[in-house]
């Protein structure tokens, strides 16, 4: 079952902090996680302070993504993690739109 809900998307967020906005509950979107990618800590940490590097695996899942009423994206975490990043690309390999997401557990 896919992990589905609402979160507030930052548009070109360079650092994890950028995601940390207050905003209002109509500002979050509607978001379905396609595809999630698990890195290692030292490759998760190099991603959430720096996120306008190019980068390869989301160039490999870009095509799943896609701007529709309910945003398909991917969640980029940490091995053992249930916090994380949603991820829309930009271009095929860079972070277009992201948003924090924290996993109900």
């Amino acid at each position: 079952m896919p992990q589905t809900g609402y979160a507030y998307f930052v548009e070109n967020p360079r650092v994890l902090a950028d995601l940390m906005k207050l905003h209002l509950p109509e500002q979050e979107r509607p978001f379905e996680v396609v595809k999630a990618v698990k890195l290692r800590t030292i490759d998760y940490e190099n991603f959430v302070t720096d996120m306008v590097a190019d980068r390869q695996f989301i160039e490999d899942s870009t095509d799943l993504c896609s701007k529709d009423t309910v945003w398909k994206c991917l969640l980029v975490q940490k091995r053992g993690s249930h916090d994380g990043v949603l991820v829309m690309p930009e271009d095929k390999c860079y972070v277009g739109y992201a948003a924090y997401f924290a996993e109900k557990i």
